[in-house]
């Protein structure tokens, strides 16, 4: 199916979906004095049977909208909070009707308390209300699903919720947040029949004493209000399943929900084999345990994790995949002044993938058209053990004192072997790879807020970090690793007269690498509020970074007697100690004027850093003045523009200034630098939002630039596949431009969305003495649109296509990807429910298609009305796809990758509803 017949079939199913004949009812909506009423809520229901049809929210000019049925007729209600208004009975035929509203103070509570319960949305001040009823039309089975069909709330592959196109920090269930208010979790377990209400708290702030002096703008929380059969009971579901026919496959998916004033308990359990991996490694990495960044220090020194080359999983699939995961989540209301609350999460996951890779390495002489190919057929088993335990406790005993206190435990164990087949230039080679770690942190937080008066607010915050890693590599290779480096070459175009040392000579050449990686790391900051008036603050800050690290590690080898040869020289080992110490004040002024909040800023910092290796040490002392800058112009109340400037200065930890070689692949040796100096990063970002509750028209659009002066980079010696880093700095600066805009809009039941996503960067490095310029340009353009009826089957359609465009010094690389998606939702009787998704890739170069591949997903659903039990029947990978493709580009070269997926396989469940 060539890219035309797909965006055809794309646009005759839109038109199909959207060609429903609709007449529009609009008008204004007034108080008794003439004034224009904004936020009113204009609901219209079928007057044979009562039923809620489209309902439509007033904006700044009192005007609302709603779309309808022709031939019909319908009953107009209008609510407001304090006021009310007489029905209108409207009967439709094929033109548009005008109908206004003049509303009166309310006279009768219990009236308006009736009104609200039913109003679909209800907007007070920065917190919006959905009622839940007012969208679903039964199909939904979790969170995410009833998320999607709320207008302003987009829920991505990943799980995670946007909201007007602002990303959701925090999810709560009653108030009470939920793993961390991580959004994954939440999205893809909580059962949409429990949920009543969701709440989207805007410019939310989780201390209250911090509202309005920092620049919450941009965070958002969503709180899931559930019913109230679903309150002081035990909820949730227990699944279990098999594979049918041939496939042995298995599911056990119970997941249990206790919510009650004072406590709350949930438990999520997943056991499969059948690719869905509820808490990956990088939900691991990505899992912070809720602790909030210093802000604007102006300092950026992050210790990195050592993940060695561990192979990730491409969109959860592979070849096999074999997952345990268990989770548990409590809040406890200990006493009126003191909440106690913690989780913890459990993850045992099993891969095997399958991998063929072209890889073209840059050029290591001055011909172009003379590059190193290599060829590698790859097969993995990895095996990721997570575990994280969190423990909280916040203490308010009134409303000028908070003290809170966190202490957070990441533990794991990483394993994964390769083995595979490299072809080059005529040498076919087999070579094994082993990896293994087990990172270990701790992380301590504790935060204490006391408010003077109202015009004196101070916050105190410490975070201590402990942080262990024992990485472990081997390489077993048949060729000579790292010519010239582990042996001295006398004539390189006959290996078997290197000279052998520190490598000795062998069959097969087993080198290995130990490491150990010890952080200590101390942040302490003390801010001080003057509050001059509503419209004006100073924040004068106080504080301290200090961390101390050890990096000990030696390469070794194990010889064909199995003795062990360790590399003595200096090169070969590290035994390295880091002090690092960022002393730092800062001052910023908050204002208001008019539409404007206006936030400069300046932090003065010193900096001190001691290096101690090699029986020598390198003391460096330094001052640096960066300035930050903050501007939001909130045009209206739903749209505003926002700008953000800042210098970052940007220092490196212990791994890239140790000066002996650590082994990261087998073809791969990088060596730190003990005189790298710090980079400056010149940070710019406008971001515009808009959002139209009068037509559900949602607006985002934003641009980023990042200069990257004086960046540490590698400088690289390419021999063939063979690789050789520095870190140095660069007199090049690093260049990041991005564009990333969304337009979505409702007409009537059906939503379309359109997406455009760019990407342009130039990174600098130098290969084999030279400059070499990567330069990178990616596009991604998408649409999509979905209908939300309340009877009938209900359509996404959406197609997407992605550029990426590489010019690897001067080696242009273009790859296009288009994907046609489709899914439907089919309550097709009572009780009988059809899931279906179905995506096609078309993955070429602009000259030819080199791989054409889709996956087809069905699900058959049966639960009658008013039990409890569930029956399903699903066919994953219907169509049998084989492989799916990736491509990835660095300074070093460009490379396509073909991975092997799970082939189809049939699943017969069954679910109990608590």
């Amino acid at each position: 199916m060539n890219q035309k017949i797909q965006l055809l079939v794309f646009l005759i199913g839109m038109a199909q979906i959207i060609n429903a004949q609709k007449v529009q009812i609009s008008g204004v909506v007034k108080d008794s004095t003439g004034n224009l009423i904004e936020m009113a809520n204009v609901i219209a229901y079928l007057k044979s049977d009562n039923t809620m049809v489209g309902y439509g929210i007033t904006n700044s000019d009192g005007r609302y909208k709603i779309s309808v049925p022709e031939y019909k007729n319908y009953v107009l209600k209008v609510s407001y909070i304090g006021l009310y208004a007489e029905a209108k009975s409207i009967e439709v035929k094929t033109g548009d009707i005008i109908a206004d509203f003049e509303m009166k103070p309310q006279e009768n509570d219990l009236d308006e308390v009736e009104i609200v319960y039913e109003i679909p949305v209800v907007i007070k001040g920065d917190t919006l209300v959905y009622n839940t009823d007012s969208f679903v039309n039964g199909t939904e089975k979790k969170l995410g699903d009833v998320l999607k069909k709320l207008p302003g709330i987009v829920v991505n592959d990943e799980g995670e919720i946007e909201v007007e196109g602002k990303a959701v920090s925090k999810v709560m269930i009653e108030g009470k947040d939920f793993f961390d208010g991580d959004s994954k979790l939440a999205t893809n377990n909580i059962p949409a029949d429990a949920l009543d209400k969701v709440e989207v708290l805007r410019n939310y702030e989780d201390v209250s004493q911090m509202k309005g002096l920092s620049n919450s703008q941009d965070q958002i929380a969503i709180n899931i209000k559930l019913k109230e059969g679903k309150k002081n009971f035990w909820f949730g579901d227990i699944s279990v399943g098999s594979g049918i026919g041939e496939t042995e496959r298995y599911i056990v998916k119970p997941k249990l929900f206790y919510y009650s004033p004072s406590y709350s308990i949930n438990v999520l359990t997943d056991f499969n084999d059948i690719g869905e991996v509820p808490f990956t490694r990088r939900d691991y990495f990505r899992f912070t345990g809720g602790f909030r960044n210093f802000g604007r220090a102006g300092t950026s020194f992050s210790i990195s994790g050592d993940d060695l080359a561990f192979t990730t999983l491409q969109n959860n699939r592979a070849n096999e995949i074999n997952t345990k995961f268990g989770a548990a989540n409590f809040s406890l209301t200990a006493s009126k002044v003191l909440d106690l609350s913690g989780y913890s999460i459990i993850s045992d996951t099993k891969v095997d993938l399958v991998t063929n890779t072209n890889r073209v390495y840059i050029d290591d002489t001055l011909d172009e058209t003379d590059n190193t190919i290599e060829e590698t057929s790859e097969n993995t088993q990895q095996r990721n053990t997570l575990g994280l335990l969190k423990l909280s406790a916040s203490y308010k005993p009134n409303n000028k004192f908070r003290l809170d206190y966190d202490i957070f435990g990441k533990l794991s164990r990483q394993e994964q072997r390769n083995i595979f087949l490299s072809t080059r230039a005529g040498v076919s080679e087999d070579i094994n790879e082993n990896l293994e770690n087990t990172p270990f942190s701790l992380q301590q937080n504790v935060n204490a807020y006391y408010t003077h008066n109202s015009k004196n607010v101070f916050s105190l915050e410490i975070q201590h970090l402990f942080q262990q890693e024992t990485p472990f590599y081997n390489a077993i290779r048949n060729q000579i690793p790292f010519r010239g480096v582990f042996t001295q070459i006398n004539d390189p175009l006959t290996p078997d007269t290197d000279v052998f040392d520190p490598l000795q000579r062998s069959d097969r050449y087993n080198v290995n690498q130990d490491r150990s990686i010890k952080t200590n790391k101390l942040d302490t900051r003390l801010d001080y509020y003057y509050v001059l008036n509503k419209k004006n603050n100073l924040n004068f800050t106080l504080g301290i970074t200090r961390s101390n690290q050890n990096f000990d590690s030696n390469i070794f080898q194990i010889l064909d007697t199995a003795n062990r040869n360790d590399f003595e020289s200096n090169l070969f080992n590290n035994d390295v100690k880091y002090n690092f110490r960022d002393i730092y004040t800062s001052l910023h002024y908050k204002f208001i004027k008019g539409i404007f909040t206006i936030n400069p800023g300046v932090s003065l910092h010193n900096y001190d850093l001691k290096d101690r290796q090699l029986g020598a040490v390198i003391e460096q002392n330094e001052w640096q003045i960066l300035p930050d800058l903050f501007i939001l112009a909130q045009l209206k109340s739903s749209s505003s523009l926002r700008l953000n400037y800042s210098i970052t200065a940007d220092y490196t930890d212990i791994k890239r200034l140790a000066s002996g070689y650590v082994f990261n692949t087998y073809n791969t040796l990088t060596q730190g630098n003990r005189n790298l100096e710090n980079a400056l990063f010149d940070s710019y970002t406008l971001n515009y939002f808009s959002f139209n509750r009068f037509n559900y028209t949602n607006i985002f659009a934003s641009v980023n630039y990042v200069n990257r002066r004086n960046p540490i980079k590698s400088t690289s010696a390419v021999n063939g596949i063979n690789t050789v880093s520095t870190s140095v700095n660069s007199n090049f600066a690093d260049q990041v431009f991005s564009i990333n805009g969304k337009f979505s809009r409702s007409l009537g039941k059906v939503n379309g969305e359109f997406n455009v996503n760019l990407n342009w960067s130039s990174f600098n490095s130098i290969v084999n003495t030279r400059p070499s310029e990567s330069v990178s340009f990616t596009q991604v353009y998408s649409t999509e649109w979905s209908s939300n009826f309340k009877k009938g089957p209900n359509f996404d359609l959406g197609y997407s296509i992605s550029v990426n465009d590489y010019d690897n010094n001067g080696l242009e690389t273009t790859f296009y990807t288009s994907r046609p998606f489709a899914r439907v939702d089919w309550l097709m009787a009572k009780g009988l429910l059809l899931k279906s998704s179905y995506s096609f890739y078309n993955y070429s170069n602009g000259q030819r298609t080199l791989n054409e591949y889709s996956f087809l997903d069905l699900d058959l659903r049966y639960q009658k009305s008013g039990k409890n039990w569930e029956y399903k029947f699903s066919v994953s990978n219907a169509l049998n796809t084989n492989s799916i493709n990736r491509d990835n580009f660095n300074e070093l070269y460009n490379s396509t990758s073909r991975y092997t997926v799970q082939p189809r396989y049939w699943i017969l469940s069954v679910k109990y509803n608590l």
